[in-house]
């Protein structure tokens, strides 16, 4: 190969150029115009040549990809956030959380029958929650941001026309990488906004450790408690009791945070892209508006129309969730009957779901507005069966996920609270035969 013919490298807006011209061209892009645009000779050596250019980037890139997310950037900048106002846990904040954990411990002793985590709530700076939480956004978010990738670049390659099958590979390749930059960088803004509003480990919903430890962010609390007028040592046996009761039933069940995590990635194999809105999306990107391809990822926007299993898998995640909130709920004010401030400390929590990290979470991976209102609804099925059947008979539902309440049942609490208490028996010889005692 000649040196004229060597290629200098590509402008990226000119490439971005490229892609927007290809893109609305639905595919009848003439490969002169691509040599012209990567300013070299319109010949096979030149194309080829470039082919490897652009290999090369890729291979770069993708070397910081892991399931579909540039993980380390998505940590960077959650760090950034996080560090930004973040200070240690103080010798006050750690005895005041102590004394509140080992009080909150008894009193739940009395509210289930669920035995106690073993270690101590772990005590989290914001930068700590981070780095604990990744993992766990980890196996929430790599399906989906895979998934997503895998649909843009198909979308890409479905499109090129036949002379151009060399570039297929590159663009492909350049799609996943973009695709999960922007993801990173999405997902490390949200992870640092959580880190400075999260109280507890479970407030997303799920715990992020493996043995279900409890975990507490003191200076979140303590904002939390300022920002509300709340008693302090009050809220903190409060708010211990909720994250400890959290705890305490993810250890018992040890299936939950697993079947959460399995019906996302379900959720994400029915990931397809709108090949229409991918087409529209093409005359927005420009060097003036790259922004574009961010923001339609964001939204949601080139995601096809769902199919019925993703929202079978959506429902069931909500009804999960709503299930696992209403049941602390429910604990929660039985094990707190002592606090005088028991009520506007229910108050202040309940007005917070409204705009929990939970609700954030799950919007920001999967597009669930998580709605409290189910929530509630759980809460209130939870305090029926704890009044008729007791805390014993109410827990033993989370031995095993086909014992657990359906959407149905949910709204019609005295059919299965009937049902339950004529077949007592019944229930306990299907719990063993489900267990296999």
């Amino acid at each position: 190969m000649t040196e004229e013919n060597q290629p200098e490298g590509i402008n990226p807006e000119d490439f971005a150029k490229f892609l927007s011209e290809f893109l609305s061209e639905n595919g009848s892009f003439d490969p002169a115009e691509l040599a012209n645009i990567a300013g070299i000779p319109n010949d096979p050596i030149a194309l080829k040549a470039l082919m490897e250019q652009l290999k090369r980037a890729l291979v770069e890139g993708e070397s910081q990809t892991v399931a579909g997310v540039n993980w380390k950037l998505a940590e960077q900048q959650a760090l950034t956030a996080a560090r930004s106002g973040g200070f240690a846990v103080s010798e006050t904040q750690r005895n005041a959380l102590k004394k509140a954990g080992n009080i909150a411990d008894l009193w739940l002793d009395q509210a289930t029958s669920l035995s106690a985590v073993v270690q101590e709530p772990k005590l989290l700076t914001r930068e700590l929650w981070v780095l604990d939480a990744l993992p766990l956004f980890q196996s929430l978010a790599g399906p989906i941001a895979e998934r997503v990738a895998e649909a843009l670049s198909e979308n890409l390659e479905q499109n090129l026309p036949t002379e151009l099958d060399g570039l297929a590979k590159g663009a492909r390749g350049i799609m996943r990488s973009a695709g999960g930059t922007l993801f990173a960088m999405q997902l490390g803004q949200i992870l640092g906004k959580l880190s400075q509003e999260v109280l507890t480990g479970g407030d997303i919903g799920l715990p992020f450790y493996s043995e279900s430890r409890a975990a507490l962010v003191a200076q979140n609390i303590d904002a939390f408690v300022s920002d509300n007028s709340l008693a302090e040592d009050q809220a903190l046996i409060y708010i211990s009791i909720r994250e400890l009761s959290h705890a305490r039933l993810f250890r018992h069940s040890r299936w939950l945070r697993d079947s959460i995590i399995a019906q996302i990635t379900n959720y994400a194999q029915g990931i397809r892209i709108d090949g229409e809105a991918m087409s529209d999306l093409a005359h927005d990107i420009t060097p003036e508006n790259a922004e574009a391809l961010r923001s339609a990822l964001e939204s949601g926007s080139l995601l096809a129309e769902r199919t019925e299993e993703q929202l079978q898998a959506l429902t069931s995640i909500e009804h999960l969730l709503a299930l696992i909130e209403g049941w602390v709920v429910a604990v929660t004010e039985s094990a707190t009957q002592l606090l005088p401030t028991q009520s506007a400390l229910s108050e202040v929590i309940r007005r917070r779901s409204t705009a929990s990290p939970a609700r954030s979470t799950f919007s920001t991976l999967v597009g669930l507005d998580i709605q409290p209102k189910r929530s509630r609804d759980a809460a209130d099925f939870w305090r029926a069966v704890t009044a008729a059947l007791g805390t014993v008979k109410r827990d033993q539902l989370w031995d095993h996920p086909d014992l657990l309440p359906n959407p149905e049942d949910v709204d019609d609490v005295e059919g299965f609270i009937g049902r339950i208490a004529t077949g007592t028996d019944q229930m306990d010889r299907d719990l063993r035969d489900l267990l296999g005692d």
